[in-house]
């Protein structure tokens, strides 16, 4: 099972549209996806269990990928995290 810590650093961390774009990527994947933050666990297939998690600026993601693809699945959801979903311009002020 690949794994991977990852480290939110968006201002926003992972709310509603953040969430809605890591699930669109796990979705691309046949394979179970599940990150944990603080000891939460939310599948990467659920916008709301990934809100839940409440992780914000800073907190670390514990990323674990099982199943065909899991390695691809697993790059791909780092690379949307660590680039910041994508909103790092929209932080600057």
């Amino acid at each position: 099972m690949p794994t991977r810590v990852v480290t939110i650093i968006n201002r926003k961390g992972l709310h509603a549209r953040s969430a809605a774009k890591l699930v669109a990527v796990a979705n691309q994947y046949d394979c179970q996806i599940e990150l944990t933050c603080e000891g939460k666990n939310a599948n990467c297939h659920s916008v709301m269990a990934l809100m839940m998690l409440a992780a914000g600026l800073g907190k670390e993601l514990h990323i674990a990928t099982c199943g065909d693809n899991a390695d691809q699945a697993l790059e791909a959801i780092c690379s949307l995290i660590e680039s910041g979903f994508e909103e790092l311009d929209e932080d600057t002020p």
